[in-house]
């Protein structure tokens, strides 16, 4: 449909109030919803600020009446008319332009759509949506619909609090570059061929860590980035292969200067976004959350704390097995568990765990009495410890110390939404810090380290690197976690060249080694660097949390699926053999 003739609007389909009455207006958007009542046909005009009534009734030109005819939902129309306050009964509350409406002199069909996969606009709000496949593949009629614009709008205040902020506070924003040194940081690389220099290849940067580190060698101070990051890695709903990040490091920081700053950011996002103030965030170390949760990344809007038991001395035989095999036993009390979980509940939670390399879950219901269940085997005195009431249930696990923890903190969590303990609407954030260093690669038997190489460990445990004792140095790092998701994570980086040097070979890294991959550090480490830290934000997961959904595709406009698919644009796709070529590559596949 041709759009000559085009006016251009007065107002957007949300601006309207009963104040305009009178007024001769012009509205462009799209059809949301068509009702012909016989003498008079409404049509819902929306575009992205909102909604705005237009009448046709016996008032208007035959013109009009046969293009309003014509209109289907998702046609891109515009509409010249006057405006007109409704009459009291016939107000719409539930729209900002719900006091007024628009009698049509002309309609003009701009753009007709085909039949439409599933329903957008705010009647798509009412329909059961299809599936997420069928969504990203029409992602352009998906990003239509009211809930999906709103949080893409959170996005860009995200946006724009963030910048306003760290400039505000003496940050500069610097690229780094996306054509980048492969330099593994624990996930698979995206690499990418050179045309100009065969056989060698580009990484996409995982993140922009070793950058930011010379940008402060460079003097730069306070930087920041909102940049984009990739890794080749199994996905899920809170991870992409690429993905968004805000990217922050600062020179002559401390973990309490870091914190300060970052606190200050996260207040502001959740101040102009949420409208809430929140609570000082507290802070705990990792091994106190992994004590109290079982995990690294808890989420505190709840109770249902671990329990520590000295359980030494019981002869209860399953528990004394696993303790005799250097394992520990923890427990769980859910106030009033005993008449909210039957027993059916119950074994489901025992297959649970299993899926965590744990043999099962012992329970118990406290009593008026003593306990009911298995745990009534145990005696009465180490059964104080768990510090139940009448009508609580306890859970008890008993095991190798990882398996342990990880399988009551995924079941603390587990349990915590069946019974609906979590208060939706509320957000809960705490600091985790003084991380271990380093530890043990599973297959391959050699030390790792737990976020990336250049971490500070705490000075008092430096001696003990490349020792045995090398798995209880601790480190300078810290994460934000809100809601049970990481949200940010960072360090205080490593400033001396030699501390670095000795942290590359206790990760089992030849010098040989070390110089290809990281040379141009160290070389940089050698010219005078200031004491320096950071952290990252993961922003797609922030927004995530900021928007009220648990699936990080939401807040992304064109996102991959869990197959690292893009279902509209049909990417990954095959090349040119002649593209390959250009490039000295071969498909072997």
């Amino acid at each position: 449909m041709s759009t000559v003739g085009l006016s251009r609007r007065t107002h957007d389909c949300g601006a309207l109030r009963p104040s305009d009455a009178g007024s001769t207006v012009i509205l462009q958007g799209w059809v949301d919803s068509v009702r012909d009542n016989g003498g008079v046909i409404f049509l819902l005009i929306r575009d992205r600020y909102g909604l705005t009534q237009v009448t046709v009734d016996d008032r208007c030109a035959p013109a009009v009446w046969e293009n309003a005819r014509k209109v289907r939902l998702e046609y891109v129309v515009e509409v010249e008319g006057t405006a007109m306050a409704r009459a009291p009964g016939a107000v719409n509350p539930d729209m900002a332009t719900g006091g007024v409406e628009v009698l049509a002199t002309r309609v003009t069909i701009l753009s007709r759509t085909r039949p439409l996969p599933f329903a957008v606009g705010s009647g798509g709000a009412k329909a059961a949506l299809p599936s997420e496949e069928v969504r990203l593949t029409y992602r352009y009629l998906d990003l239509r619909r009211p809930e999906m614009q709103r949080r893409l709008f959170i996005r860009h205040r995200a946006y724009q609090v963030t910048r306003r902020y760290l400039d505000a506070h003496g940050f500069t924003e610097v690229e780094t570059p996306i054509l980048n040194k492969s330099t593994p940081e624990g996930a698979r690389d995206y690499l990418v061929p050179s045309r100009v220099h065969p056989g060698h290849w580009y990484a996409l940067p995982q993140s922009p860590q070793i950058f930011k580190q010379i940008l402060m060698i460079a003097g730069f101070d306070r930087y920041f980035q909102i940049c984009k990051c990739f890794r080749d890695e199994d996905l899920r709903a809170d991870r992409q292969p690429e993905f968004t990040q805000i990217d922050i490091e600062i020179s002559f920081a401390t973990w309490p200067l870091v914190k300060e700053l970052m606190d200050g950011l996260i207040q502001s996002l959740f101040q102009e976004i949420q409208g809430i103030t929140l609570p000082p965030i507290p802070v705990l170390s990792y091994a106190e959350a992994i004590a109290r949760y079982g995990v690294d990344n808890p989420d505190i809007r709840f109770g249902l704390e671990h329990i520590g038991l000295d359980w030494a001395g019981t002869e209860f035989r399953v528990v004394r097995g696993a303790l005799d095999a250097g394992g520990i036993a923890k427990g769980m009390v859910i106030p009033g568990g005993a008449t909210r979980a039957s027993r059916k509940v119950i074994d489901a939670w025992t297959e649970f765990v299993k899926r965590y390399r744990l043999g099962g879950l012992l329970w118990g219901k406290r009593t008026d009495t003593g306990w009911s269940g298995p745990l009534s085997k145990v005696e009465p005195a180490l059964l104080d410890q768990l510090g139940a009431n009448p009508g609580d249930l306890a859970l008890v696990a008993a095991g190798p110390a990882p398996h342990v923890h990880t399988a009551l903190g995924r079941l603390r969590s587990h349990v915590a939404e069946q019974l609906g303990l979590i208060d939706p609407d509320s957000f809960g954030l705490v600091w985790i810090n003084a991380f271990p260093a380093f530890e043990r690669d599973e297959e391959t038997g050699r030390w790792v380290a737990v976020h990336h190489p250049f971490t500070k460990p705490l000075d008092e445990h430096i001696p003990l690197m490349g020792t045995d004792r090398m798995g209880e140095v601790l480190s300078d790092a810290y994460d934000l976690v809100c809601n049970g998701y990481e949200i940010g994570g960072g360090s205080i980086r490593i400033h001396d060249q030699a501390l670095q040097a000795r942290v590359f070979e206790a990760l089992g890294l030849s010098e040989e080694e070390a110089r290809h991959k990281f040379g141009f550090l160290l070389d940089a480490l050698s010219y005078g660097a200031p004491p320096h830290g950071g952290l990252a934000f993961g922003f797609d997961r922030l927004v995530m949390i900021l928007s009220g959904t648990d699936n990080i595709r939401d807040v992304i406009a064109f996102p991959k699926t869990t197959t690292a698919q893009d279902l509209m644009a049909g990417s990954p796709s095959t090349v040119d053999p002649a593209q390959l070529e250009e490039l000295w590559v071969r498909n072997t596949v």
